[in-house]
């Protein structure tokens, strides 16, 4: 049985702009009826909700048949998160609150097999499709995605160093987070937070990577894709409920 193809990584490399949705909402389900709505990839995310390892595996089964892209969020950047997530079949990741070079590369790590990285090997895991693919642990990497989120303003100082990483596939940077480092929190919007962003955006394309972000506000997400982020996610599922579910009742409420 042949290794999947990671449908994202090919389009970072090709240097295609990927319309991305976040998935705060860990039910398979819900995943589901989001999988046909035509983004290329959706986020799904334990860091900032309930979501966790058994939830996530339902997702990517629910995935599976449609084409889009699963990004998984781990927690933090911790290499039992890592191997965990890796081994149920996810094979882009982005790891939150990389601060450093180094850091980047405990990463890096953590999503490869002895002698380059900590990896733990199993041949029994849905990613190997329980011991179907050829070659698995000698093959996987070239169809395994790292992403690195840069949140904070000391993450900004260092952004050339993190993004030089080898095995670094690309740079998120965290509005929000990055707002409130820059002490605005709760204000993506501020002039400083938006010139950082701006700023960091040409910043990761000079360094060689491509560049992503998260913006519900749709005309600085288009400002970003005109800017060059390669992968742009546009919303969030569970504002896009929140939101859309308060307008429609509010127009029926006398």
């Amino acid at each position: 049985m042949p290794l999947p193809r990671n449908a994202f990584k090919a389009g970072l490399r090709e240097g295609r702009s990927q319309i991305g949705l976040w998935s705060a909402i860990p039910d398979a389900f819900v995943t589901e009826a989001l999988a046909g709505s035509g983004f290329d990839w959706i986020l799904l995310d334990t860091e900032h909700s309930p979501g966790d390892v058994l939830t996530v595996l339902p997702q990517l089964q629910a995935l599976a048949p449609y084409p889009v892209s699963p990004v998984v969020r781990p927690a933090m950047n911790d290499p039992v998160l890592i191997k965990r997530f890796l081994d149920i079949g996810a094979q882009t990741l982005l790891i939150p609150y990389v601060q450093s070079a180094a850091e980047a590369r405990a990463a890096v790590g953590a999503m490869r097999y002895p002698p380059s990285g900590i990896r733990g090997v199993s041949a029994l895991t849905r990613a190997t499709r329980f011991g179907r693919v050829a070659d698995y642990a000698k093959t996987v990497e070239s169809e395994l995605c790292l992403l690195v989120q840069v949140e904070t303003g000391e993450a900004l100082d260092r952004l050339e160093e993190i993004a030089a990483v080898e095995g670094v596939d690309g740079v998120f940077i965290g509005p929000a987070d990055l707002a409130a480092s820059l002490g605005h929190v709760g204000q993506p919007g501020h002039p400083e937070v938006v010139a950082a962003v701006e700023g960091a955006i040409a910043r990761i394309r000079a360094s060689g990577k491509p560049a992503g972000i998260l913006t519900p506000d749709k005309s600085f997400a288009k400002r970003c894709i005109a800017l060059g982020t390669s992968f742009t996610a546009v919303g969030v599922d569970l504002g896009i409920l929140a939101r859309q579910t308060e307008a429609l009742a509010a127009e029926f409420q006398t």
